[in-house]
């Protein structure tokens, strides 16, 4: 009997509150998943840390450096944005031909007010494209709230929006959003998009802000599988 290979995922900055919220929540579904961080060390304690809190996640979470993570089938960059391109193109060589998702948000606090900055190229996910021009680059996951991301006993009520200039790649992060629990995925174009929602991420923080929530973005009007785009 044939079985199928399952996508192995690795996350650089897995050690922050995205990125190791979303090591979790690849696990819980089944992806193995490595944590990737300058230190190995440091992942190897956010490792731990999720383990102990859910052992169900023991032997699908691994944890190693950055190099470790670009071994992967599909690389996530959690970083935070100024390091997200300089972090992919360290990593250059591991990552051609790979689906690289951007989740970086370009955001600075002034005040009490969140402001969106422009980064070179008008977004992090181009920059990082731009970075690694032989990988594929799909900008996903930027208004799920890392708290909730992190708690895989509970769904997260979120349509994630996701761009990328290669239908297929977006096709693959989409069917892997959709097994989150509460999740839809949604193409919303090529990358040259992902400036405004990187932008919106503002938005949805002084939101939180002005009515101590999280937010996150659900859009009305879509009929039928979202996930049914022309994957080229």
């Amino acid at each position: 009997m044939c079985h199928a290979v399952v996508m192995r995922i690795g996350i650089f900055g897995g050690t922050g509150p995205a990125g190791s919220g979303l090591a979790a929540r690849l696990a819980s579904i089944g992806y193995p998943t490595v944590i990737g961080s300058r230190s190995k060390y440091r992942a190897m304690e956010a490792r731990d840390e999720l383990v102990a809190r859910w052992p169900s996640l023991d032997g699908l979470l691994e944890a190693g450096d950055n190099s470790e993570a670009a071994a992967c089938d599909l690389v996530v960059i959690a970083t935070p944005w100024d390091s997200a391109a300089s972090t992919a193109q360290e990593n250059k060589r591991a990552l051609s031909g790979k689906i690289v998702i951007s989740m970086a948000n370009a955001l600075v606090r002034v005040n009490k007010e969140f402001q969106p900055l422009v980064p070179p190229r008008g977004s992090v996910a181009a920059h990082v494209q731009a970075a690694v021009p032989k990988c594929h680059v799909v900008a996903a996951f930027h208004h799920l709230p890392a708290a909730e991301l992190g708690n895989i006993d509970e769904p997260i009520d979120s349509d994630v929006l996701i761009c990328g200039d290669d239908p297929a790649s977006v096709h693959t992060v989409s069917e892997i959003v959709a097994k989150f629990p509460g999740c839809r995925p949604l193409d919303a174009g090529e990358l040259s998009n992902a400036t405004a929602i990187e932008a919106f991420t503002s938005v949805l923080l002084q939101l939180n802000v002005r009515y101590k929530t999280r937010v996150a973005p659900k859009l009305t009007g879509i009929k039928g599988d979202p996930r049914a785009v022309d994957a080229g």
